[in-house]
């Protein structure tokens, strides 16, 4: 019996490895095949998209010419301001942003009505209508508003302030 019982260990011992040796062959197979595979074919993706070896095609590229901003200075304004005494003062240079430089001909067209406009809004400001930054933002606009009036189309980008004393 003792033979019968040796031989029975012998066959298990050949037919099924050890649980150690399992893990090791799946370790192996992920690590030396599966592995670098997915990162072949990842790194071949990347290569394609990037348009290296295709994928991107080649053809003629559209260059987008911008014009240069063109400027308009505006004369120099002092107005007195509106309120009780002591009577303020303010001081003002403009130069507007134009879309081109044909517009500077219809800005000059424009230019009695464009300063009378400005000199009638200016006259009635308060010195408190120019505190802060949303008192410029609102002067800005309300000048936008006047050039618009007097040229009768949007000529004008942007109003920018070169100087603003108050007084």
């Amino acid at each position: 019996m003792a033979a019968i019982d040796a031989d029975m260990q012998d066959d298990d011992a050949v037919e099924a490895p050890p649980p150690a040796r399992r893990r090791l062959a799946g370790k192996v197979l992920v690590l030396y095949i599966a592995l670098p595979l997915l990162l072949l074919i990842g790194a071949g993706a990347g290569i394609y998209m990037s348009g290296i070896f295709g994928g991107a095609e080649e053809g003629p590229v559209a260059v987008k010419v911008v014009a240069p901003p063109v400027y308009y200075d505006m004369p120099d304004f002092l107005v007195n301001l509106s309120g009780p005494p002591p009577q303020h003062y303010l001081k003002m240079r403009v130069a507007l942003q134009v879309r081109d430089k044909e517009a500077v001909a219809m800005v000059d067209g424009a230019m009695p009505r464009i300063l009378d406009g400005f000199q009638t809004f200016l006259r009635e400001l308060r010195p408190e209508d120019l505190e802060g930054s949303q008192g410029m933002l609102n002067l800005r606009e309300e000048l936008m508003r006047r050039i618009e009036l007097a040229t009768q189309e949007p000529v004008v980008k942007d109003v920018l302030f070169k100087e603003i004393i108050v007084q």
